[in-house]
């Protein structure tokens, strides 16, 4: 009742984490914050369809989840009709024009430690109100400025504090004597000095001028005018690349998508500079020659044959993937077809490990991706169905905050590859079509992606993870079609990864038992522990009453799914 009051609702269906899934009929949003999801059904329920609730659910999320939420960062959009028709939304960050190929290096040739990471040369154009922008005035059916003022609304009154914020905030404030994050203690700290505790009103009134400034003025209320020149100004005065003019060049792009098939399914994802959606079809594709159920969800012999896939697929991910805007002679359809898929299975020894192969891996290194993003998945009464995935790259991005504008900016940068003519087995990987240049978008693994049936929304699906998300992806859609999980379970089950290098497993603490690891070992892989994988944010419309189910993964610890 308390959420009806707030939100205008009417009896939307709301669970914590850990409950079973939410049953809507008309529509409904899931996202890494339940605030955010009110937003996007408040918007369904008024008329707009699933675009325009995605829209709001992300700018809301920019304000109530300031670690991947953002104004500052940029991502990819997914979106399936009603009727069918299919098309994406690549609004991932670019170099600066100032960028180069060796910018991270010495005079000596030699790479500066973290400086691909942390400080103002880390930060990419941004991209996420443009794309935002474009998938609007594409599909959008609701005023711009509509969608807008709920954020407005939220920055200017605030909202409660989390309990996720803490652990940030008190390394926020421990670092009062860096003038880089001065304007961040400003804007994040009570007083500039102290901690929001969970539950205290955080308000953003600088985020909430800027926001009216989008609101007002769309895509030219952030790349133009007085957001662009603060953005501007502060990098000039850090010594950061970006200007006025980079702003103003920056553009979204609409793309086809990537298209699969799986066991009568259509699979719908993003092309590069993602690499999620040829990585996802590759795997798929090897995996749909084998009987899945039969094999037992992770036993042994099943956990052997994912590591395998995907250690075949990331290898082929760092071969050939880039912006295709610079490279474009990828090699897509072999990389997504049924005859690839068939000589790699081929060469799948069910019976022992193979070793990744570093042959062909290029001349550059390519750093681990952060974790931190976050995925929202919505779906309307007409069945449109938006997959969308934005980020700042680490958790809170750079942590640098445009002095009067309120927004933290990304630190993208450390996604291109950082030392030319450097590999290793240890997981700097690299190849060239994913070096520095001017205007050059940095490659991804976000993996946005839909699952239809004759021509009909199946599955909406997205998660946060760096480069282990195109792995969760695969193995909720596993989970859904081949073991026959309800949605709770299929997300809440323990995942792993493998990404060709380092040639190891990865798999969640506590979700594997002793003997399946050390039966995995006795076969020749590494295994290694990792923290919780993913925080999937997942919608399925059921086939046979036409009903949407959505869950939030239990481990966002505020990811709600609203329906309605």
């Amino acid at each position: 009742a308390l959420l009806i009051l707030a939100t205008g609702l009417t009896a939307p269906t709301f669970p914590w984490n850990g409950e079973d899934e939410v049953t809507a009929s008309a529509g409904m949003v899931v996202s890494s914050h339940h605030r955010a999801s009110e937003i996007g059904v408040r918007v369904l329920q008024q008329g707009g369809n699933a675009t325009d609730a995605a829209v709001a659910t992300a700018f809301a999320l920019a304000v109530v989840l300031p670690a991947a939420g953002n104004l500052g960062g940029g991502g990819f959009l997914v979106h399936h009709g009603g009727a069918g028709e299919v098309t994406t939304f690549d609004f991932r960050e670019k170099a600066p024009g100032a960028a180069s190929e060796r910018m991270y290096l010495d005079d000596e040739g030699e790479y500066v430690e973290d400086s691909n990471h942390e400080g103002p040369l880390t930060v990419g154009v941004p991209g996420t109100v443009a794309g935002l922008w474009l998938a609007h005035q594409r599909l959008g059916s609701v005023p711009w400025a509509d969608l807008v003022q709920p954020a407005v609304d939220l920055a200017a009154d605030g909202f409660p504090s989390t309990w996720l914020m803490q652990k940030w905030l008190k390394k926020l404030r421990k670092e009062d004597d860096d003038p880089f994050y001065a304007e961040t203690r400003r804007v994040f700290l009570k007083d500039g000095a102290e901690l929001y505790e969970p539950g205290e009103i955080f308000r953003q009134p600088d985020l909430a001028r800027s926001l009216e400034r989008i609101r007002d003025r769309g895509r030219d209320g952030f790349y133009k005018g007085e957001t662009a020149s603060l953005l501007a100004a502060y990098m000039a005065e850090v010594g950061g690349l970006i200007t006025e003019q980079d702003l103003l060049d920056y553009e979204a792009v609409e793309r086809p998508p990537i298209h699969g098939t799986y066991r009568g399914y259509d699979v719908w994802a993003m092309g590069p500079p993602s690499s999620g959606g040829v990585a996802l079809v590759e795997m798929l594709n090897i995996l749909e020659g084998d009987d899945l159920l039969a094999l037992g969800h992770n036993t042994v012999p099943y956990l052997h044959l994912l590591a395998e896939t995907m250690r075949r697929a990331f290898a082929d991910r760092a071969r050939y993937l880039g912006d295709p805007d610079f490279v474009p002679d990828q090699p897509i359809a072999r990389l997504t077809s049924k005859d690839h898929a068939a000589a790699l299975r081929a060469a799948i020894d069910m019976t022992r490990a193979s070793t990744s192969d570093m042959t062909g891996c290029g001349t550059a290194i390519l750093p681990a991706e952060s974790e931190e993003t976050t995925h929202l998945s919505v779906v309307d009464a007409d069945r449109n169905a938006v997959s969308l995935t934005y980020t700042l790259e680490q958790s809170y991005g750079s942590s640098l905050t445009v002095p009067g504008a309120g927004f933290l900016l990304n630190n993208e940068m450390g996604d291109f590859n950082a030392i030319p003519g450097y590999t290793d087995a240890k997981g700097k990987i690299g190849t060239d079509p994913n070096l520095i240049a001017p205007g050059k978008r940095m490659l991804s693994s976000m993996t946005p992606a839909i699952m239809a049936r004759d021509g009909k929304t199946v599955l909406v699906v997205g998660t946060p993870g760096g480069r282990t998300i195109i792995n969760t992806v695969l193995q909720v859609i596993l989970n859904v079609v081949d073991h026959r999980l309800d949605l709770r379970r299929a997300i809440d089950v323990p995942r792993i990864h493998h990404q060709w290098l380092p040639d190891a497993i990865y798999c969640e603490g506590t979700g594997f038992s002793p003997p399946t690891r050390r039966a995995l070992v006795a076969m020749g892989h590494e295994m290694r522990f990792r923290s919780p994988q993913g925080r999937v944010m997942v919608i399925r419309v059921d086939a046979e009453t036409g009903l949407l189910l959505g869950v939030a993964d239990s481990r966002s610890f505020d990811g709600g799914a609203v329906g309605y």
